[in-house]
């Protein structure tokens, strides 16, 4: 009888520590990135769009939009008309100003600068696309429309 005790803690033993192991090697997807694939998912079928909250741009997404150096937090696109969302993560100490290089170097030029207290937005067009810089801090978002005809 003592024997079959000690057999059953051995092997619960053997099971929590598989289990320990396995998770702890990444064999289980990350719930985070479940969460935003479901999340990814959801909103794709609502709406049609290509949408990334894994740092992935929309395939579709214009080559000629030149974006600053950072992580890529959100993306969401419809193309064509319907335009993209891409918001960047900069640790640049003014990442407008970076965004609006890297746009006026591959041929864009400023139409128009809104500025406020905390946040500041800039509208560029290359006669083929719109692009409107916002920043609130580290977060660069750029909103993309084909420029209409």
């Amino acid at each position: 009888m003592r024997q079959s005790i000690t057999h059953r803690r051995a092997g619960a033993a053997v099971v929590i520590a598989a289990v320990t192991a396995t998770l702890l090697t990444g064999c289980f997807p990350n719930p985070g990135d479940l969460v935003n694939k479901g999340v990814e998912d959801a909103i794709e079928d609502a709406t049609g769009g290509d949408v990334s909250l894994s740092g992935e741009l929309p395939a579709d997404f214009p080559a000629s939009i030149a974006l600053i150096d950072g992580e890529i937090t959100f993306a969401a696109g419809a193309g064509g008309s319907e335009g993209w969302i891409v918001m960047v993560s900069s640790s640049s100490a003014d990442p407008v100003a970076d965004a609006a290089a890297k746009l006026e170097a591959a041929g864009f030029t400023e139409d128009t600068t809104l500025n406020g207290d905390t946040a500041s937005a800039v509208v560029y067009s290359n006669g083929e696309h719109i692009v409107l810089l916002a920043s609130d801090g580290e977060v660069v978002t750029y909103t993309v429309t084909q420029q209409p005809e």
